[in-house]
């Protein structure tokens, strides 16, 4: 197949890239100066969407990982279908009400939180007004893209879109004591879509709550929750720590938990993306689906599709 990575300099496109090329699939790099061997696209001009536009017919599978978030590139695909590595619940939603108007074939979420989360989160067995909880631990020692900083310090002092509470709850000032692969750990409240991308449909209330591996950067991060104007030092933090990170989603009434963990929260981001790729251009759905829809957490637990695989070490616990 043929593949249009968007963003392909930065650390997840450029995993994907390498990760779609390895398994003998075609790629096109793009970013706002054009790559070598690759075009220019920069989603943020009127002249990127444009090349886009015309870039489309040439391609099975195109996938956003520049961190530019508009809707409008619904309208520009004519056909080829989109794998979309933004975590805003926000821009996914317009997203999806875009893919839902335009007949495009859209992959909302492809990642570890949402994407590895939304599949973690399909596999704890829930029934109709159950909560599930998704404690997402990141290594504090990984550094990460600008756009990945950016997005994180975004957070502080925002409202968590959307929350299926019945109050304002805001980003990384709510703490709560979850399973992690490491044990219980005190994590806070963030912004991740799956109670959107996942939640509703099945009628469960999903909260998502971040942590690092460092107990020192967690505080720290609570610190910027609590005090937004301090958001900007979140790029120049220590980076404390470790790469590994974990997933785990919990059934608040039934304690059953699914974990996910391994090494590079770049990395893994960039293999789940061409994962999700691959299977987007294979099965060319018309409309806005999630990861969850297209494959199943024993298809990573087997080491993935299509020589395409996702480096994820996965548990279960029932009490």
């Amino acid at each position: 197949m043929r593949f249009l990575v968007i963003g392909a300099r930065g650390a997840v496109g450029r995993t994907a890239s390498d990760v779609l090329e390895a398994a003998g699939h075609r790629v096109t790099p793009a970013g706002r100066s054009t790559p070598p061997g690759g075009i220019a696209v920069d989603l943020s001009a009127d002249a990127g969407r444009t090349a886009l536009r015309e870039a489309v017919s040439d391609h099975d599978v195109v996938i956003n990982a520049s961190g530019i978030e508009d809707p409008r590139i619904a309208g520009l695909l004519g056909g080829t279908a989109l794998v979309d590595a933004s975590a805003t619940a926000e821009y996914l939603a317009q997203l999806s009400a875009a893919a839902e108007d335009t007949g495009a074939s859209i992959v909302l979420g492809a990642g570890l939180a949402p994407g590895l989360s939304t599949l973690l989160v399909a596999e704890v067995a829930s029934e109709p007004g159950d909560d599930v909880d998704l404690a997402i631990v990141l290594g504090g020692g990984e550094t990460h893209g600008a756009a990945a900083v950016e997005w994180t310090a975004a957070l502080a002092g925002r409202e968590v879109w959307d929350a299926p509470e019945d109050s304002a709850v805001f980003n990384l000032r709510q703490r709560r004591r979850l399973p992690t692969a490491s044990g219980e750990r005190s994590c806070l409240r963030a912004d991740f879509p799956d109670d959107l991308l996942i939640g509703r449909a099945r009628g469960v209330a999903v909260r998502s709550f971040l942590a690092t591996d460092s107990a020192l950067t967690t505080a720290a991060l609570r610190l910027v929750g609590s005090f937004p104007s301090l958001s900007r030092l979140v790029s120049r933090a220590p980076h404390l720590g470790s790469d590994q990170w974990s997933l785990t989603a919990v059934n608040r009434r039934t304690r059953e938990a699914v974990t996910a963990t391994g090494e590079g929260q770049s990395r893994t981001t960039g293999e789940f993306v061409a994962l999700a790729a691959v299977m987007a251009g294979r099965t060319q759905a018309s409309g806005a689906v999630t990861s969850a829809d297209l494959f199943t957490l024993d298809d990573i637990a087997r080491g993935g599709i299509e020589q395409v695989h996702v480096h994820a070490e996965i548990s279960r616990s029932r009490p």
